[in-house]
């Protein structure tokens, strides 16, 4: 009787092992993203905040502080860049509202994109915001 090839089984094996690393990290980033939709105590999860932020604080934006926003979230991946501009938005939105601010500033959207920032890409941060010469020193305490 002939036997199955040697080849075949290899092949088996290889698409079997990338199929599985390619659903773990696609379930990684669902997982990610459910966390994210998860109640907190208050009753309203990570994203229902951030929604509210941005909501709150959309007659405070202007043109100029749009096209900073866009200009902080640029280096990020074309695939995520709008949500990572949702939450850099919602961050800012949220220090703008609660300073009582009538309008978005400068200082606003730098301090936001430093907190909504996660440590581990702080470097990356500091290395855009020197080479764009956006002064960040009053914000350095931010940065760990």
């Amino acid at each position: 009787m002939n036997s199955t090839p040697d080849w075949f089984l290899y092949f088996i094996g290889f698409w079997t092992i990338v199929l599985v690393a390619f659903m773990s990290i696609g379930g990684f980033f669902m997982f990610r993203k459910f966390l994210k939709v998860l109640p907190k105590q208050d009753g309203k999860s990570k994203l229902d905040w951030q929604n509210y932020w941005v909501e709150r604080s959309r007659p405070l934006w202007t043109d100029h502080s749009k096209e900073l926003l866009d200009k902080l979230a640029s280096p990020v991946p074309t695939a995520f860049r709008d949500i990572a501009k949702h939450s850099i938005a919602a961050k800012i939105g949220q220090l703008a509202v609660e300073s009582g601010a009538t309008e978005v500033t400068e200082a606003h959207c730098i301090e936001g994109y430093i907190l909504a920032t996660p440590k581990r890409d702080h470097s990356f941060l500091i290395s855009f915001l020197e080479e764009n010469r956006i002064d960040y020193s009053p914000y350095r305490h931010l940065l760990g």
